[in-house]
């Protein structure tokens, strides 16, 4: 379990992906998304 394992933090951040155990910007992708949704109806 280190860098090569794509299911834990320090394997995502090698990979450079995102999910479950490394969330792409925590607290704001709701908002984010949102705001987008809102924009295209």
């Amino acid at each position: 379990m280190g860098r090569g394992d794509k299911k834990t933090k320090k394997g995502k951040i090698f990979k450079g992906s995102f999910g479950k155990s490394r969330v792409a910007r925590p607290g704001q992708a709701k908002k984010a998304a949102a705001k987008k949704s809102a924009k295209k109806g």
